[in-house]
């Protein structure tokens, strides 16, 4: 699916009206890691202000919290709260083996 339809839930009911999709977008899979920064750059730019919280790498046993050398401290800001409710979910749910230590938490890179 294109961004454009996979963004759009009312240009993805015309184009494809037997998707199981409902709503927009909250998560966008990129064939590459240069494909992912420009899109990730451009949303950001677009959607105005500057302010954008990710990327988060997924796949791995735990998130993984990217911060890039230009990244602004109210964007630190928020990747660390996002890590912090990571960790604070691992221990709710027990998804972290049971372990209920700082060694098992999120990691934030």
């Amino acid at each position: 699916m294109h961004g454009d339809v996979a963004l759009d839930s009312r240009q993805r009911a015309i184009v494809m009206p037997h998707s199981a999709l409902a709503g927009d977008a909250n998560l966008l899979v990129f064939p590459s890691i240069d494909a992912a920064n420009i899109s990730y750059n451009l949303l950001k730019t677009a959607a105005g202000g500057n302010i954008a919280i990710g990327p988060v790498l997924l796949g791995a046993a735990k998130p993984v919290h990217i911060l890039t050398a230009s990244a602004t401290v109210r964007r630190i800001v928020n990747m660390t709260a996002l890590t912090v409710a990571d960790a604070n979910a691992d221990r709710l749910h027990g998804t972290n083996g049971g372990h209920l230590d700082e060694q098992n938490s999120a990691t934030s890179l």
